[in-house]
């Protein structure tokens, strides 16, 4: 996973709310056993219709309650291999907040004017170290767990995480902690 800390450009706009995991990647294009070549299928049925026009730029903004429905990463790849690097929107589902920030997704949690006023403007600027978004004639500031926070600035993801501590694992699978084996119980 690639650190995150700014990410800036032109803003794409997605004006709808509730929008759910089955709309970010319909349902169709799952059956792929690689993480890759889900960008494509973006918005498929709402593009394909001429319902909406995206352009792949660094940030997305959306309406509140952004990746609702079921618990699919492939929305998060889908929105990451279009192009987008973040997410900004008054409200997001907490499973698909949580499936952004283990995917190296950034996303980012502003009041409705806020995200208004970022869209209007067409460009921002999103600094996770200060927490703060910026934009033409504007800035906010987000709120974010201090753990994912250093999570997404050095690039961890749970493997990396769990290698942080691999001194230790090590010293346990050659003392004697590493000659328990697995335990199981039987039964009288």
């Amino acid at each position: 996973m690639e650190a995150i800390n700014i990410i800036e450009g032109p803003v794409s706009v997605l004006d709808r709310s509730d929008v759910d995991t089955d709309q970010i990647i319909p349902k169709q294009f799952l059956k792929r056993v690689e993480r890759t070549g889900f960008g494509e299928f973006l918005f498929y049925d709402w593009i394909r219709d001429g319902e909406i026009s995206l352009e792949p730029n660094p940030i997305l903004v959306s309406g509140r309650n952004f990746g609702s429905g079921s618990s699919r990463e492939h929305a998060v790849w889908a929105l990451d291999q279009f192009g987008f690097d973040a997410v900004v929107a008054p409200s997001f589902s907490d499973i698909f907040f949580s499936n952004c920030t283990k995917n190296g997704f950034l996303p980012v949690m502003l009041d409705e004017p806020d995200c208004e006023a970022l869209a209007a403007a067409g460009a921002g600027r999103i600094d996770l170290e200060n927490q703060k978004v910026s934009w033409e004639g504007g800035e906010a500031t987000f709120d974010i767990d201090p753990e994912i926070k250093r999570r997404l600035l050095g690039g961890l993801d749970d493997i990396a995480l769990t290698l942080q501590a691999e001194e230790d694992i090590e010293a346990f699978e050659e003392g004697p902690g590493g000659s328990y084996g697995p335990v199981t119980t039987s039964l009288p």
